[in-house]
């Protein structure tokens, strides 16, 4: 199964790990620090032009996308269980 991250890129689902919304970069130290670490090792791709809404966290990259996380998730076809 694909999921379109917004503009031109579509990932397998297989190698999607985490969906987070934006937020959560100013609201966590180790999410600032993780997502520093990806920059520093350019594995990060910033998606379109638009505003980044949500952090996509592949295997192998850290995408911004355009693309709200609860669409994105809702894409992904993702539940959780409470």
């Amino acid at each position: 199964m694909y999921i379109h991250l917004g503009g031109e890129k579509v990932i397998f689902s297989s190698e999607l790990v985490a969906i987070f919304d934006i937020s959560i970069e100013k609201s966590s130290k180790i999410s600032k620090q993780f997502v520093s670490y990806a920059i520093k090792e350019k594995n990060v791709q910033r998606i379109g032009e638009e505003e980044a809404k949500s952090i996509v966290v592949t295997k192998t990259t850290v995408y911004y996308s355009p693309i709200s996380s609860a669409t994105l998730k809702k894409k992904a076809n993702i539940s959780f269980a409470i």
